[in-house]
């Protein structure tokens, strides 16, 4: 189970969520890198920091913001000094957000691609030379490549992006129905089938609204609808502790490894509700 920290939170309010988070157990911690709110890399490299045992994970790093060379550095430096505790995650974007600082590219999937592969083998030590219509690197490796390359998993929602991502990242995070869930797994599949090898582990984490307390549902039904899906697609978990729990058990047995639970943008104690998930909630999820 892991629980968003919304970047649209103050950043001053990090450090006793990562405290709570690292308390109780819960098992992780994700950071977005939404635009203009909060560095993804810079919130990481704190929570890593401030935390002992809680994995940090950020999904996710929009690839068209970030020269991948860049990004290969900053993950392999915390990666030396705080192996295994991070999870890496990079996507498309939000167009409108890439098109607002002039990095939108023609074809996210090229790009996404391309940045995949060449940022899995920088953080494999390897020498890469890449000539692609959107990375472009000539003669570059690290100089302090981790000692252990990390996975890196990578967000997603339509099907070409899903077989992608099978096929060229170490896990996908996505939105999806919980009716819709089986064929985005075998979507993923698809993909990991043209991987040369496919074996190894391949999370799937799914990403769903959640709330408490007397409005909850009302809450997490309107940013159900702010992100354009409806009300009744399963996209929620609402209710006490045991409502969510036996939520995150369905979404579990339909085939999800990982279910990361988002706080509503109105939520009026973020330190409160993750402290209820965290003691409450994930108690219960077995």
């Amino acid at each position: 189970m892991g629980v968003v920290f919304r970047p649209q939170n103050p950043p001053e309010l990090l450090r006793e969520v990562v405290k709570v988070a690292d308390a109780a157990g819960l098992e992780e911690l994700w950071l977005c890198e939404d635009c203009f709110a909060e560095g993804g890399i810079s919130s990481a490299a704190a929570a890593l920091a401030w935390s002992e045992h809680v994995r940090i994970g950020i999904g996710v790093l929009p690839v068209p913001l970030r020269n991948v060379a860049l990004t290969a550095m900053e993950i392999a430096t915390l990666e030396r000094i705080f192996p295994g505790r991070a999870i890496w995650g990079v996507g498309h974007g939000n167009q409108e957000w890439m098109g607002q600082v002039g990095a939108r590219v023609v074809s996210p999937l090229t790009l996404l691609r391309e940045y995949l592969d060449a940022l899995r083998d920088l953080l494999a030590g390897k020498r890469v030379t890449a000539q692609g219509r959107y990375v472009q690197l000539d003669n570059v490796a690290l100089d302090w490549p981790p000692d252990t390359a990390p996975a890196v998993v990578a967000g997603a929602f339509g099907p070409r992006s899903l077989r992608l991502i099978g096929e060229t990242a170490d896990g996908v995070v996505t939105g999806t129905t919980l009716a819709g869930l089986p064929q985005a797994i075998e979507l993923v599949r698809e993909g990991r089938a043209a991987r040369e090898p496919a074996d190894g582990k391949f999370p799937f984490m799914v990403q769903l609204v959640a709330a408490t307390g007397p409005d909850a549902a009302e809450r997490a039904g309107a940013e159900t609808k702010r992100l354009g899906h409806d009300v009744g697609d399963s996209l929620s978990a609402v209710g006490d502790a045991h409502a969510i729990a036996d939520t995150i058990a369905q979404w579990s047995e339909a085939g999800a490894d990982t279910v990361i639970l988002e706080p509503t943008p109105d939520e009026p104690d973020p330190v409160g509700f993750f402290r209820f998930l965290a003691e409450e909630v994930r108690p219960l999820v077995s």
